[in-house]
This record gives C-alpha cells, sequence and structure tokens, in this order.
C-alpha cells in the first residue's frame, strides 16, 4: 500500500473541498497512483524543502479556484516553460489530466510558437522573467513564480492572482500502479530539416522509466539529487525529478546552471546524486581546477551525464578530480533513457552503457530488421514500455499518429547507428 502524507503539524491549513480537480474526478479512476502527478505526490519526496504531495496539491487548488485556466484548458493541451523548480511538478498537476508540452527555455521564438500551435495549447506555466518568450495570442498564462502560495493568471488581457495558500497535502492511498495510458507530456525534437515533431509520452511510460531510474540508481528516500537541467530534457526531468519523488529522496534545484555555485551546493549540502549534461561537468571540473583543489563530497556517489555522450578522456579527469565515476546515460526522441552505465555495474568509460531496466536494446540492419552480430554498425533499436506513444497529430487535434512502424518483432527503429560490443555494452559507429 503507497500512501501520501497524513495531515500533520507542518501541513497547511485544510480546505473543505476535493483534492482533485474536475476532469481527474471524471476520469474513471480506480487507483488514482495511475496518474504520474499523484503518484509524484504520494512519495513523499521534497523539491527545494517542499513536499511533492504540497506542490500537486497547489496545481490542483489553481484549477478549483481560476475558471479561466479551466476554461482556456478545455479541449486543449498545456504547456511547461519553466527552470528547474518544484513549480513544474505544481504545473503538471494543474495541466487537468491533458498532456503538458514540455518547452525548452533556450529554443527559438519560432520554434516555441510553433509547438503552441502545433499541439493546440491553451495555457502555458512559465515565470514571468520567461512570459515574453510566449507569443501573443489567445491563452492563458499562468506565472508559478511563488508557487505553491500564489499564481497570477492572465487570460483576455485579465490578471488575478489566485490564493494557493489553503490547500493540503493529498491524502491518498492506493497500490503501486503501472499508470494509465492517457498522454501525459509532449516533447518535440530540435528543429532540423523541417518543422519539429510532437512525440507524446504516457503515465505508464513515464511512470515505467522513473521507477527504471529509482532501480538503476539503487535510489533511496536518503538521497539529495541536484536538478540543474530544464524539464524540457524529459530524461533530466524523469532522473532528477520523477524518479527521486517516488523513492521520496530531496530535490535540490538550480533556475540557472553556475558551476563555482553547483560545486558550493554538493559540498555543503551532502549531495548524493549530479546529473548533468557533459558540458556541466566540464565546467565543474574547470571550476574545481581553478580552484586549485579536489571535490570534498564525501556523500556524492552517483554522477549522471545525459545528452551528448561524454568520451573517456572526460570521465577519467572527472574520477582524477572527485573520486566519483561519471556515468553515461543515453536515450533517443522515442526513448529518452534506454542505456546507462548503472552504478552496480563497471564503468564502461566511452560507451554509452547497457540496456535500461525495462528497456530492450539492439543493432540491426535498418532494411531487413535482422539482428546484427556484436561489433557490426547498424541501426540502434528499442523496445519497452518507455516508449513514446505517438506523435501529435495536427492542431485542434487531440489525437495522436501511432508510433513509426517497428522494424519487427516490436522494435523500433531510431536514427541513431550504434555497435554493440562484446561485453554487452553500445557505443556510437
Amino acid at each position: 500500500m503507497v500512501g501520501s502524507g497524513r495531515r500533520g503539524a507542518d501541513s497547511p491549513s485544510c480546505a473543505s473541498v476535493c483534492p482533485l480537480p474536475s476532469a481527474l474526478c471524471r476520469l474513471p479512476l480506480s487507483n488514482p497512483l495511475s496518474l504520474l502527478p499523484i503518484a509524484l505526490a504520494a512519495g513523499n519526496g521534497r523539491v527545494d524543502g517542499v513536499p511533492a504531495r504540497y506542490l500537486v496539491a497547489a496545481g490542483f487548488t489553481l484549477l478549483q479556484r481560476s475558471a479561466p485556466l479551466v476554461r482556456a484548458l478545455a479541449g486543449r493541451r498545456s504547456a511547461i516553460l519553466l527552470p528547474p523548480s518544484g513549480a513544474v511538478v505544481t504545473a503538471l498537476a494543474a495541466s487537468d489530466g491533458r498532456g503538458a508540452v514540455l518547452l525548452a527555455p533556450d529554443a527559438a521564438d519560432e520554434s516555441i510558437a510553433h509547438q503552441l500551435d502545433d499541439a493546440d495549447v491553451g495555457a502555458v506555466f512559465t515565470t514571468r522573467a520567461l512570459e515574453a518568450r510566449v507569443p501573443s495570442g489567445e491563452r492563458a498564462i499562468v506565472m508559478l513564480d511563488d508557487a505553491p502560495r500564489t499564481a497570477a493568471v492572465r487570460a483576455q488581457d485579465v490578471e488575478s492572482m489566485i490564493d494557493l495558500g489553503t490547500h493540503f497535502g493529498l491524502d491518498l492511498e492506493g497500490e503501486e500502479d503501472e499508470g494509465r495510458d492517457e498522454e501525459c507530456v509532449v516533447v518535440y525534437t530540435p528543429p532540423g530539416d523541417g518543422q519539429p515533431m510532437g512525440f507524446i509520452f504516457t503515465h505508464r511510460s513515464l511512470l515505467a522509466a522513473a521507477r527504471g531510474a529509482v532501480d538503476a540508481t539503487s535510489m533511496l528516500a536518503s538521497d539529495h539529487l541536484l536538478a540543474a537541467l530544464p524539464p524540457s530534457s524529459l530524461a533530466g526531468f524523469m532522473v532528477t525529478f520523477a524518479a527521486p519523488l517516488l523513492a521520496g529522496a530531496r530535490v535540490t534545484t538550480m533556475a540557472r546552471f553556475d558551476a563555482a555555485e553547483a560545486l558550493r551546493l554538493i559540498e555543503r549540502d551532502a549531495v548524493t546524486m549530479l546529473v548533468g549534461s557533459t558540458p556541466m561537468f566540464r565546467d565543474i571540473a574547470d571550476a574545481l581546477a581553478a580552484r586549485g583543489s579536489t571535490l570534498s563530497a564525501p556523500s556524492l556517489r552517483v554522477c549522471i551525464g545525459l545528452g551528448i555522450p561524454a568520451d573517456a578522456a572526460v570521465q577519467e579527469r572527472w574520477h582524477r578530480d572527485t573520486g566519483t565515476e561519471l556515468r553515461q546515460a543515453f536515450g533517443v526522441t522515442e526513448a529518452p533513457l534506454c542505456l546507462f552505465n548503472a552504478p552496480h555495474f563497471p564503468n564502461r568509460r566511452g560507451t554509452l552503457g547497457i540496456p535500461f531496466p525495462g528497456v530492450q536494446v539492439s543493432v540491426r540492419d535498418a532494411g531487413s530488421g535482422g539482428a546484427l552480430p556484436a561489433g557490426t554498425a547498424g541501426a540502434l533499436c528499442v523496445r519497452g514500455v518507455q516508449l513514446f506513444s505517438g506523435y501529435v497529430r495536427h492542431a485542434g487535434d487531440a489525437g495522436a499518429v501511432p508510433g513509426a512502424p517497428p522494424v519487427g518483432d516490436g522494435w523500433l527503429q531510431t536514427r541513431t547507428t550504434a555497435r554493440e560490443r562484446a561485453d554487452g555494452a553500445f557505443e556510437l559507429a
């Protein structure tokens, strides 16, 4: 049995309202823990000292108290344009059961505009500092600078302040659930030759990825993670937000990454897990070199690099300066977490790692779909529950186009070329 925290001395004052928004109440919820935000609330983790159950309850309270937001979301998706913060969890809960498009703060204006139009977004959750990135239009804008205490909602040129302070931590119980197949988030590919494409992920796929991250890192409630990657990095969100909150762990966020500040937090606050991009780890190593000392962080046990793979030289330098292995995690748009050099295995530096829990990986011939022997380069193919469920169809249609056809026997062909080594690790070819 899994349950969120009971109301106690540290809880905000109670409100005599149902903690679930109307749209969620209308769903045939045999188990509320089948929805990602509620499962996160039940884990009893914290973001910047605030219990996740309060962050989620604040999102539901926002829906209950803002009729303009509810109208803006009617039949439409939401979008989240936020730095790493607990407000991301509030925004997910306040999306009222709709899919939330994860927008990158550094994306080009035309890319953001295309994603909002393509996904038919009715409301954008953001901050006042990032509000200017949202193109003008009829969408509602929700500023979550002060979540979970207050929120500002602007709709049809009228702005209202919503008091979220009387919400209470969710008091929910249920069995751990595989998750519902309704869409939860949408991520877009970076612009390339054409317009970005939207990939839909369900509550089921994201819960599987988050639980896989808990297992792969042996994450415990005693862990403390430093989160610096934006929520638009779905792999980063899964590892630095969803997984620790499910495990009941602590998350400290950095709204803007700064290597010197990251060093200070790691050493002062006994951070146990650090997740970042390869450039972030390079910057921290450079900051260490500039101050002329090694890292003094005996609690740090797991460091994970996401995105562009780190080469063996970067990993060797990190180990030399910190005493901790830098372990590569690798994913593709269709499966943000599919390979990982897990801490309970030897770190195969310079590789992408071995299959992530719950994901099967194979190198196959791009034409025939046949499996290729170790050492032979081919198309990286994946299968498993964590894969995306389909593409965003077009603006005005909340449905999805089914995922790309598999190459055979359920395998989905990605655009990555790789080879499998004799030791079972995969590497780019």
